[in-house]
């Protein structure tokens, strides 16, 4: 996602990540200022598992996360929180029938659980969905599954599904990255398509042409002493950029963007953080 695109919004990093286009030079060890966000709209996305968190994020705060974009992932629930059915059913491949009704029984029993919000949030969210036609990764059947999930719970005008682009299991960008039909690290394809400006498009209602240059600030957030034992299977640092206006006071709007398995900062410096 591109925090360029110019509706005043903070762009949130969870998980040791973030999905803005940076240049590394505007990086601040200043202290984070303080910020007017109204958070009833926030949106989010991700790719692969960072994809999988982002529906996971958006059922369970359907009151107040407004919209979705996910790349190459599946449903809601698909690995029944085991691994064995994660790598057998919501990757690679789709070992023997995945019952959708079934897992979205699941998502209805945790509705009347009060362990998510009300379902019925989710028909008017605006949902973007991706998967490249040369993912073997996380195969099409897979993603697939999830728009026909998002459709019995979203209006189906709400919902845009690319799935009909040339693209490797990389996070699809205009002209950063590695080869686009290659799924190597970090993840992020040269593909002469923004998927960034693509999503929040749909995803946000008039937005603005990106500015030519940048002038907010990226800070660095130490999640650990935010969040306290509730982050302790998070990386010790996110990111958040917060543009100029934003910093001066402009009521802004949050995006937050997850990482996929190998695009945390450890194994990819900035690259998710400057390049998506």
């Amino acid at each position: 996602m591109k925090t360029l695109y110019k509706k005043l919004f903070t762009t949130v990093a969870i998980a040791s990540l973030t999905s803005t286009a940076l240049a590394q030079d505007i990086r601040s060890d200043d202290t984070l200022p303080p910020l007017s966000l109204t958070l009833g709209n926030v949106t989010v996305s991700g790719m692969s598992s960072g994809g999988y968190m982002a529906t996971q994020f958006h059922v369970a705060h359907s009151n107040w996360v407004k919209g979705a974009g996910i790349l190459a992932a599946g449903p809601y629930y698909c690995a029944k929180g085991d691994i064995t059915t994660a790598l057998a059913q919501c990757v690679n491949k789709v070992d023997g029938e995945i019952d959708l009704s079934g897992l979205n029984n699941v998502a209805a029993q945790y509705e009347e659980e009060e362990k998510i919000a009300p379902l019925s949030n989710l028909r008017d969210a605006k949902v973007w969905l991706f998967h490249g036609t040369q993912d073997v990764r996380v195969i099409g059947e897979v993603s697939n599954l999830l728009h026909k999930q998002y459709a019995s719970w979203t209006d189906t005008n709400n919902i845009k599904y690319v799935s009909d682009k040339p693209i490797a299991h990389v996070f699809p960008t205009q002209s950063k990255g590695v080869n686009c039909m290659k799924a190597e690290s970090p993840f992020i394809g040269n593909c002469d398509y923004d998927a960034a400006g693509d999503m929040l498009n749909h995803l946000i209602s008039d937005l603005s042409a990106p500015d030519d240059v940048l002038s907010g600030k990226l800070y660095s957030l130490d999640q650990q002493q935010l969040a306290g034992s509730d982050a302790k299977t998070l990386a010790s640092e996110g990111f958040v950029y917060v543009p100029d206006d934003c910093a001066s006071g402009a009521q802004c709007r949050a995006h937050i963007s997850f990482h996929g398995c190998n695009q945390y900062a450890d194994a990819v410096g900035d690259a998710y953080i400057t390049q998506t």
